[in-house]
């Protein structure tokens, strides 16, 4: 699976102007599954999430993760993370999942996420939706499990 994340101070994802999720302080998450990912996949990216330290000490040094500072996480489906960019001008995606796979694989990713204890919100799957946010930082990181 790859992984976009990015530290925040607000994030929110909205769909026909709807807003269906949003969060404070914590992680904006983009994640894409790919054909050769499984649960499997999906456990391991969300335990090296949880534990990045990424967020900011007493001292003002990155040595805390998302469980320590409590904080929250918005996972958006994002399936152009897959995109090859080699040749031509048009991205591929073949290697990113099937659809359907895809969609069990992010809803299980938002279950791994949830069973450390880190409160989630979600995107909608396949749909056409609007991210806000504001980066706090900015951190953002690219992630490849």
């Amino acid at each position: 699976m790859k992984a976009l994340i990015q530290r925040v101070s607000y994030a929110s994802v909205s769909v026909d102007g709807k807003v269906i999720g949003e969060i404070g302080p914590g992680l904006l998450i983009l994640v894409c599954a790919m054909a050769s990912d499984d649960a499997g996949t999906s456990a391991t990216l969300a335990a090296k999430i949880a534990k990045l330290r990424i967020f900011k000490d007493a001292a003002g040094k990155m040595n805390l993760s998302l469980r320590d500072t409590g904080g929250a996480a918005l996972i958006v489906s994002q399936f152009t993370l897959a995109a090859d960019t080699s040749r031509g001008n048009r991205p591929g995606f073949s290697a990113a999942a099937s659809p359907d796979q895809g969609r069990v694989l992010y809803e299980q990713f938002i279950k791994d996420v949830s069973a450390l204890g880190i409160p989630t919100a979600s995107g909608s799957f396949g749909a056409d939706m609007q991210v806000s946010l504001l980066n706090d930082g900015p951190v953002t990181l690219m992630l490849d499990v």
